[in-house]
């Protein structure tokens, strides 16, 4: 019995599934002759949808491919043989797509779609970001509706493009498209383009006009501005193609050659403004405005070729190439990584040509700099051993969190201030400047197309200098700031009879252990720091050359009255020479004092660790202890040293060597070769990364001193 109730549940489970797999086969995703066949045939099902966008959308869905950048071509020669061979389908889609697109503007496609809207930076990424999940949906009347429902995915324009021109044309010619060039009348394809390139003129010629964008072009004063020759000769064409016959003009129609040349001069400006702006300096506000004049002289680049024709074959290749076009500025409108590439790289160039200048003067060449850098680095631990023993006083002030956090970063902040203004080296500063005038010597190298071995050779050996730079400034650094910690505490403990670090010594060594705390993380953590504050150097540095701030405290009347020339001169120099880099150290201080507080407002384990003053926190460790500390603790917190060093080093420097790249448009894999290169080196002379081995033989990068 059991088994003959065993074999009817068999049955029935096979049953069931048979029911289902019959099913899932008849709901099985048709092709696309059985759509076309189905809405398009007599019976003209298209009509009977409420939505008249829903069978275009299915159709797009059967020609797009699943993995569009993989694929080399998307054929849709079978479609069209379909086509062919069933002329009342063909018909019927062809009245079925012509109602959709009948009357829709798309002037607002081509002068707004993809191109920079507003100066205000982040304000544009928002804008972008915010679109990308909720996309803005215009007016049903426009195309840019249309295109939004269909062409929905950003990755669209890639297998369009792969589809064969002569197979485009083909679809061009099954459904009957008329030309661009029927007429000039409203809404008319042919007005929609004329319309959005007169808006586009009208646009670049009020942004070129303004005050700070001229001021970037000195060479353009006292000559018409070629935007507004651009936009009356842009008219006068604009009307002759209105008054017909014939709705274009031709190739060598001498209008149209020189609305060539003053787009070529329009062009000249806006490179010549970016050229200048290592002279002037520039704000990011004018670096989006040029941005944006010169995305507008692109897309006209694009629209102008649209208003020649020579015969009936233009005339088609010409109203494919525009529908592509929209497609395109439709599906890149909201591109957020194209914008942000596009805005920083000329403000994170300018910032890294400073640093670069910086930079120089922390490669070593011969002995005595190399020693010079030496007794500088003295300085600078002489400094940070003191910082040490005041932070470790203020820890014991009765305070908030705040108070605490202001208290610890005006420690650093005037600390490193001190560095600066005296001369003194501060190590872990060193590599986001360096990691740029290196950068710089590669590019000049590209330059000269030299012989690549000779290129990387002489990269590697500037490499070597810079890392030996580094070394004697951290031996420099670490050697002074332990015995002015320990002197320091052992002065106060001798005066008062007071041991300050008795409380906090095993902290102290903890903190710097690397595997008794998070001190890699927090080495990383100041390492991106360094990175910050070599690029708030260059950004100052940037901002006050293009606000001519020296200039202007040189000619102050007030300042000229009262102080005198001469001195009002010396003070405009000091801030040019200085003020950056003021800024620069008073913010790293404040980051490297305030992290820690934060961290314990939002319960995070954030703090940071630096070479120096982990140097000097070992010495007030041991001292605190009575020097009666574990072996292996002390053990762990000499490594521990010598790995944050390490942490800070790559870090800031990793960071400042891809801004560097990515600022000169080197691409990544130069990576490869140098990497290589710099490896033989080291197999040939691997003490010149330490002490200075060769004769004096001088690789400079060529640019001024600050």
């Amino acid at each position: 019995m059991s088994k003959l109730i065993h074999l009817l549940v068999r049955i029935c489970i096979f049953t069931q599934i048979a029911i289902r797999m019959k099913f899932f086969k008849s709901k099985s995703k048709p092709t696309v002759q059985e759509f076309i066949a189905r809405y398009f045939s007599d019976n003209e099902e298209w009509r009977d949808n409420e939505d008249d966008l829903e069978l275009i959308v299915q159709l797009i869905g059967f020609i797009r491919p699943s993995k569009p950048k993989k694929n080399l071509l998307v054929n849709i020669s079978e479609l069209i043989a379909f086509l062919k061979q069933h002329p009342l389908y063909s018909h019927n889609l062809s009245v079925y797509i012509k109602g959709i697109l009948e009357e829709k503007k798309f002037n607002k496609i081509l002068s707004d779609a993809a191109i920079l809207q507003d100066v205000d930076f982040l304000f544009e990424v928002k804008k972008r970001i915010f679109a990308k999940f909720l996309p803005n949906q215009p007016q049903k009347d426009t195309l840019e509706y249309v295109l939004n429902q269909v062409f929905y995915l950003d990755t669209d324009i890639i297998w369009v493009k792969k589809i064969p021109m002569e197979q485009l044309e083909s679809v061009y010619d099954l459904l009957g498209f008329t030309s661009l060039y029927t007429t000039p009348e409203p809404i008319s394809p042919l007005s929609e383009l004329m319309i959005s390139m007169t808006l586009i003129t009208q646009r670049i010629s009020g942004r070129a006009m303004e005050t700070d964008v001229i001021k970037m072009v000195p060479e353009f004063d006292g000559y018409e501005s070629p935007f507004t020759a651009f936009e009356k000769e842009l008219l006068e064409i604009e009307e002759r193609i209105k008054v017909g016959p014939m709705y274009s003009i031709f190739p060598d129609d001498l209008s149209y050659k020189q609305l060539q040349v003053l787009h070529k001069q329009c062009e000249e400006f806006v490179e010549k403004a970016f050229g200048n702006s290592s002279k002037y300096g520039i704000s990011l506000r004018v670096n989006q405005n040029l941005l944006r004049i010169r995305q507008q002289l692109e897309r006209l680049k694009v629209l102008l070729p649209l208003l020649v024709t020579e015969n009936k074959s233009d005339e088609k290749k010409n109203g494919i190439f525009l529908a592509i076009e929209l497609i395109k500025f439709n599906c890149y409108k909201n591109n957020v990584r194209k914008f942000i590439a596009e805005s920083t790289q000329l403000i994170s160039y300018e910032i890294t040509q400073h640093t670069a200048k910086t930079g120089e003067h922390y490669i070593t060449e011969g002995r005595r700099e190399y020693f010079r850098m030496f007794t500088t680095a003295l300085g600078g631990g002489l400094i940070v051993g003191i910082l040490c023993i005041i932070k470790l006083w203020l820890g014991r002030v009765e305070t908030s969190y705040f108070g605490h956090a202001f208290l610890y970063s005006m420690n650093y902040s005037f600390g490193f201030i001190a560095i600066y203004i005296l001369g003194f080296t501060l190590a872990t500063k060193q590599p986001a400047m360096t990691a740029s005038a290196l950068v710089r010597a590669l590019e000049e190298g590209k330059k000269k197309q030299g012989d690549k071995t000779e290129k990387y050779g002489a990269f590697a050996i500037l490499f070597a200098r810079v890392f030996r730079s580094q070394f004697i400034a951290f031996v420099g650094n670490v050697i002074m700031a332990f015995p002015v910690s320990l002197l320091g505490i052992w002065l106060i403990d001798y005066a008062f009879d007071y041991n300050m670090a008795s409380e906090k010594w095993l902290k102290l060594i903890t903190d710097i252990s690397p595997i008794h705390s998070a001190a890699i993380f927090h080495a990383a953590i100041a390492g991106v720091f360094l990175f910050l504050s070599g690029i708030i150097s260059g950004s100052v540095a940037n901002r006050d050359k293009h606000g001519q701030v020296y200039f202007r405290i040189q000619e102050h009347p007030f300042l000229k009255r009262t102080i005198g020339k001469k001195r009002t001169m010396k003070f405009a120099k000091l801030y040019e020479k200085r003020w950056a880099g003021i800024i620069s150290n008073f913010w790293f201080g404040v980051f490297m004092g305030s992290t820690a507080i934060i961290g314990l407002f939002l319960g995070l384990n954030l703090d940071i660790r630096h070479i120096t003053f982990a140097s000097g926190n070992l010495a007030l460790s041991m001292y605190g202890s009575n020097y009666v500390m574990d072996n292996t603790m002390l053990f762990w917190g000499v490594f521990g040293i010598g790995i944050i060093g390490l942490v800070n080093f790559l870090v800031s420097f990793g960071l400042s060597l891809g801004l560097a790249f990515r600022s000169r448009d080197i691409s990544i894999f130069e990576l490869r070769f140098v990497t290589s290169s710099i490896w033989q080196h080291f197999k040939r002379k691997p003490m010149s990364f330490f002490l200075p081995t060769e004769r004096k033989k001088k690789v400079i990068i060529e640019g001024p001193v600050e």
